[in-house]
């Protein structure tokens, strides 16, 4: 006959209020990273005035009209949660490793087109379906601004990433790097983006070298 072990006592409540302690502590330690995140500084752009918008914009929006409406929502930062954090991650990595980055001049045969991607595609592609994917898990397409950038580690050529507007800040999302970032911790030089009121109005951006501190923080 088997031994039975008698598991009263005060070991045996231990154990069992560990047990029900782990998957808090679990859901704990993967919270502090993203938590840490969301402590840094909430700086804003400084918008300047209204601009031309990119003719690749404009040729995409005759071809693709339904994703080119204004919101009728009122504009909004999104609040930001560690869980929608984590949808931010997961959609960038997604679409990143996704699409091959190619030329338009390979694809199409011509130096400027914008389309939504499959499997190739280069920069406006890609930031054209993170917009979709995220629209589509709820996103307001009022915080998802398409943003034209000049990067100085390519000879100051032109560049194109995603801002995500929320209440802790605006985050760039982009198919040349596996991070996520505030705006400010880019190297790039911020030209134009999307106006949050409607997609077709673009305005230029500030450097914010050439701005007071104080103004930074500004919506």
């Amino acid at each position: 006959m088997a031994t039975v072990h008698k598991t009263n006592g005060p070991r045996a409540a231990m154990v069992s209020t560990l047990a029900r302690l782990l998957p808090v502590l679990a859901l704990l330690i993967a919270a502090a990273p993203a938590q840490a995140f969301l402590a840094r500084p909430v700086i804003f752009a400084s918008v300047g005035s209204v601009t031309k918008a990119p003719n690749g914009w404009l040729q995409f929006c005759s071809e693709n009209p339904a994703e080119c409406r204004a919101s009728p929502e009122p504009q909004q930062d999104v609040k930001l949660t560690p869980d929608l954090l984590q949808q931010l991650f997961t959609i960038n990595a997604f679409v990143n490793d996704r699409v091959k980055w190619t030329s338009d001049l390979d694809r199409y045969g011509k130096a400027e087109r914008w389309a939504m991607p499959l499997d190739r595609g280069d920069c406006e592609d890609i930031v054209l379906l993170k917009r979709r994917m995220l629209e589509r898990a709820g996103w307001p397409i009022g915080a998802l601004l398409i943003t034209t950038v000049e990067d100085p580690k390519l000879s100051g050529s032109l560049h194109a990433v995603l801002t995500v507007r929320t209440d802790r800040g605006e985050f760039i999302l982009d198919n040349q790097s596996p991070e996520i970032l505030f705006w400010y911790e880019t190297n790039y030089r911020f030209l134009s983006r999307q106006s949050p009121s409607d997609p077709n109005l673009w305005v230029s951006l500030v450097d914010p070298k050439e701005l007071p501190g104080p103004v930074l923080a500004q919506r």
